[in-house]
């Protein structure tokens, strides 16, 4: 048996006292530390994922799994539970590679109280290794908990003005979210129970015993939780204020890797053990996908402030993710499903890219606001070019993989229904706002007296980081669509 998921999970889980201390010690030996273990990190979740890749699970099987008893009494039984299939192993590489971006982006962009940040960065990568791989629904419940602990934190502590504010709405949203989805889980357990079925918390051992008369009300309350953490309107109030207030590094980690578990729950979870409820009211998840993807758009557009346009952007974009999962449930086409999960792998790079940059902005220029960036062209040459780059991959063009994702994800909705089409508009929208900032923060005029400070060459290359996998994948879409086709596979047969 492999313990190779657990090493993933529970060796930043382990080093988080150790990078405090040395971090205390020593400012600089702690970011070369936690560097050093967030690329072990991330060697790990690329070994995993090219295995995944070289040798996809068929659908409701999952390689490198860890099965042991954990809890076991009379009326209770829960396993430590782990594996991997197409659908974790891109969310677990993106996250280890955003954990690595985010500790460099952070060496200049957090000024204090640093041995706890860097401590909390790995506490976070533990938890959220720990939810896309967990395949015990308790097991998932409790890493999905302690990912909150670390992200309350860093917007409480390391963000802006109205920080307090923030954290607290985060907290109360997305808490009570999950508690939801705790009732629904128990619910599932001793309804089987009851009905005289053997009772599991077990993924693969739920997936399709499930009788439809006991999918209703855990879909409802697992939809509650995954639709708060995607965000989904209108549970999406809270991303906006996060986002605005938490440091430009851990908006990476809110955008990038917090809002897949939305995502992923939907499609492990949602559809996997609730698939005949979910194709019954497949209509109305599309519609409510639909509606995100537009609301996130257009509120984008009245957006001045360039944390807050791209916070929108993130909720037009997961919006894609839902639209595409219950594509496939309704109309057949595997295309929606695989386009999900290329979005989510697509979105984190590239809005992730946005995010840092804007604090990288906001440290150079002294605001965030559009109207007052002027001439970036001119006075920040390096910073203008990263931002148009990573403008072109949110809005979807080509060489970027979210060109590919966008197109999957709007075939299978129009497969599903023809009025879906509308879809298209979407990407207009976006791509219309984007050009609309770029316009004014690089090719107006540079203001009089505007200072020079822009990207080192160090920098560069970091943010080259986000951009490159992007135009690899689209290339390459194989390595994530191949190992995608058999979930997309399994879970349209189980509708």
């Amino acid at each position: 048996m492999s313990f190779v998921l657990s090493l993933l999970v529970f060796l930043p889980l382990a080093a988080t006292p150790l990078i405090y201390i040395i971090t205390k010690m020593n400012k600089r030996w702690g970011i070369y530390s936690s560097f050093a273990l967030g690329v072990i990190v991330f060697l790990i979740a690329a070994y995993v994922s090219w295995k995944v890749y070289a040798a996809p699970p068929a659908g409701g099987h999952y390689l490198f799994q860890e099965k042991f008893s954990w809890i076991n009494f009379q009326f209770l039984g829960l396993d430590y539970f782990l594996g991997v299939d197409g659908l974790s192993t891109p969310l677990i590489f993106v996250s280890a590679l955003l954990t690595v971006l985010v500790i460099v982006g952070s060496r200049e962009l957090i000024d204090h109280h640093e041995a706890e940040y860097f401590a909390l960065i790995f506490l976070f990568e533990g938890a959220i290794m720990g939810v896309f791989t967990s395949l015990n629904l308790i097991l998932f419940y409790i890493f999905w908990e302690v990912v909150l602990i670390p992200m309350f934190l860093f917007i409480g502590v390391w963000g802006g003005p109205r920080r307090k504010y923030a954290a607290m709405k985060f907290i109360i949203f997305t808490y009570s979210g999950s508690t939801i989805m705790l009732l629904g889980f128990l619910y599932v357990y001793l309804g089987m129970s009851g009905a005289g079925m053997t009772p599991s918390f077990d993924i693969p051992s739920l997936a399709g015993r499930i009788p439809l008369g006991m999918q209703y009300l855990p879909l409802l309350a697992s939809f509650i939780g995954f639709a708060v953490k995607l965000p989904l309107v209108p549970f999406h109030t809270w991303l906006p204020d996060a986002h605005v207030e938490a440091p430009a590094p851990i908006s990476v980690l809110l955008a990038g890797v917090l809002l897949k578990m939305g995502g992923y729950g939907f499609l492990r979870i949602a559809l996997g053990l609730f698939p005949n409820a979910s194709a019954q009211y497949g209509w109305l998840f599309l519609a409510l996908g639909l509606f995100s993807m537009f609301y996130g758009a257009f509120a984008a557009v009245l957006q001045k402030d360039l944390k807050k346009m791209i916070a929108f952007t993130s909720i037009n974009h997961m919006g894609f993710v839902l639209f595409g999962a219950y594509a496939t449930i309704v109309s057949g086409s595997l295309l929606g499903i695989q386009g999900a999960i290329f979005m989510m792998f697509a979105h984190g790079l590239a809005v992730g890219c946005l995010f840092m940059l804007s604090g990288y902005i906001h440290h150079q220029a002294g605001t965030r606001e559009i109207p007052l960036l002027k001439g970036l062209g001119t006075t920040m040459p390096r910073t203008a070019t990263v931002l148009v780059l990573a403008s072109a991959a949110a809005m979807g063009l080509p060489p970027f993989a979210s060109f590919l994702a966008e197109f999957l994800v709007i075939t299978a909705g129009i497969s599903a229904y023809a009025i879906a089409a509308i879809s298209v508009l979407v990407p207009v929208i976006t791509a219309g706002y984007f050009l609309w900032m770029i316009k004014r923060t690089v090719f107006s005029p540079a203001s009089a007296g505007a200072s020079v400070h822009d990207l080192s060459w160090t920098d560069v290359a970091a943010f080259s980081a986000y951009l490159i996998p992007l135009v690899v994948v689209l290339v390459a879409s194989y390595l994530i669509l191949a190992p995608a086709l058999p979930v997309a596979t399994f879970l349209k047969g189980l509708a």
